[in-house]
């Protein structure tokens, strides 16, 4: 995945000194929370100057957005300059965290859009409600600045695809929030599974778990003071707020979300894809429905797509929101089946390789823990990787772990699923190009209707 233009520098960063100079070599020095041992983050602010840091600026930090906040503050080369959400009282609790772990305060800015205008903010770090996603970070990019996204990257597979221009017409700096493209462990088992450890990989299952509650159905009630319902909606066509969207059940709304295949899908999908080493599929089925609860839950709580790929290979995902009985022994992970053995990439940093008789051959063990149910924060130590692999494409050009195109093409998967659902059809598609044939009712759900005046453009 190496289809980024070369990065434009950071505004103001070729008069600094770099960032971390002798004191760091790479991320092989980071411990928990990137700070190496005997330091804290306010001892670095001491030592090195905040202008010598990124200068980052936080977009939505209610839940995961607040998590990112801590895990980008506590990078020795980072700097938290600003922080906006639509609701107040988060943005006065992330300053609050980001002040405890030793940053400056950071500056409190409700509207992103306004924070882009500071000339020394380098980066955006978009962690807001899935239909903001692709729409900020072109917004982003116009301004110059470089751009961290939650998965998934965007709303609808055109947002995709704007996202992917804007980034080649920009030049900027765009890695989605697939966190375990950066873990070591989990990178060494999808080698593994691609030099031919277990023979040729032909198939890969994966999953996602978990008991949610019913969000039941809701009130049209005031708008709370503490709301900027008009700019949280932003992109998408204006509804009367109710009481059971804010702040997570908008996942489970078609109209802001896009359900738990690209909540939690799109991690278990992109893991498949690497592995199995495919782009774009030849056909997609998926069913499922909204079956656990009776309420105002849109999207399925109960669902399996299957794509085919055209270098004879295959995948399942399976995604139960309101059942939390596991998948051999794990409530998210995947499964590679290959002539020879299989590997099973298990919810943390680890592997195992299995022969043809389900014997055992290797395991590789996680030593850092993580709660792949944490809807928050479920693997900072591991997620540091993947921010310095993000700051060294910035600092140094490096290559990505996870490029907007790469984003693309995995978040791709996932809204194929949805649609060919949603269209109650089988999608034959173009696997040169990820594109929907011969097929109007699915095409219909490829892009969005927007609110006049917010759609996003190149």
């Amino acid at each position: 995945m190496t289809d980024n233009l070369p990065p434009k520098p950071v505004a103001g960063l070729e008069t600094r000194r770099l960032f971390l100079g002798q004191l760091l070599t790479g991320t092989v020095a980071l411990t928990v929370g990137g700070i190496l041992p005997g330091f804290s983050p306010r001892s670095y602010a001491r030592i090195r100057g905040a202008n010598e840091r990124i200068q980052v600026g936080m977009m939505g930090v209610n839940s995961r957005g607040l998590a990112l906040a801590n895990t980008f503050g506590l990078q020795p080369n980072c700097a938290i300059r600003a922080v906006s959400d639509v609701d107040s009282r988060a943005t006065a609790r992330c300053i609050a965290a980001v002040e405890k772990i030793g940053q400056p305060k950071p500056n409190a800015q409700p509207d992103f859009r306004k924070a882009l205008e500071d000339k020394d903010l380098d980066v955006l770090v978009i962690a807001a409600p899935d239909h903001w996603h692709a729409p900020a970070a072109i917004l982003a990019a116009k301004a110059g600045k470089h751009v961290y996204l939650e998965k998934p990257c965007s709303h609808n597979p055109h947002e995709g695809e704007l996202l992917v221009a804007a980034q080649k017409k920009y030049g900027t700096v765009m890695q989605m929030g697939n966190q375990r493209r950066s873990w070591p462990n989990v990178a060494a088992g999808v080698k593994a599974v691609r030099e031919g450890e277990i023979g040729r990989a032909y198939f890969a299952k994966g999953w996602y778990t978990n008991n949610r509650p019913s969000i039941g159905m809701g009130k049209a009630v005031a708008i709370p003071d503490w709301l900027n319902f008009d700019l949280w909606q932003g992109p998408a066509p204006r509804k009367a707020f109710k009481d059971n969207i804010l702040h997570y059940n908008w996942h489970w709304f078609w109209h802001w979300g896009t359900g738990e295949s690209l909540n939690n899908g799109t991690h278990m999908l992109d893991l498949m894809r690497w592995g199995l080493n495919v782009t774009y599929p030849t056909r997609v089925s998926s069913s499922g429905g909204r079956y656990r609860y009776q309420d105002d839950w849109e999207t399925p709580d109960t669902q399996v797509i299957s794509l085919e790929f055209p270098n004879n290979t295959a995948m399942t995902w399976e995604g139960r929101s309101c059942n939390g009985r596991t998948i051999e022994g794990s409530s998210v992970g995947v499964v590679f089946y290959g002539d020879k053995g299989s590997v099973q990439i298990e919810p943390g940093n680890a592997y195992k390789v299995y022969d043809l008789e389900n014997k055992l051959v290797r395991e590789v063990k996680n030593d850092v823990v993580i709660n792949a149910r944490d809807n928050m924060n479920p693997s900072q130590a591991l997620d540091a990787l993947h921010i310095q692999n993000f700051f060294d494409g910035i600092r140094k050009g490096a290559v990505l772990n996870s490029d907007m195109l790469g984003g693309h093409q995995s978040t791709l998967l996932c809204q194929l699923g949805n649609i060919a659902l949603r269209s109650e059809s089988t999608l034959h598609i173009d696997p040169a190009t990820g594109h929907i044939q011969n097929n109007r009712a699915a095409q219909s759900f490829w892009k969005r209707d927007y609110e006049r005046g917010w759609e996003p453009t190149l």
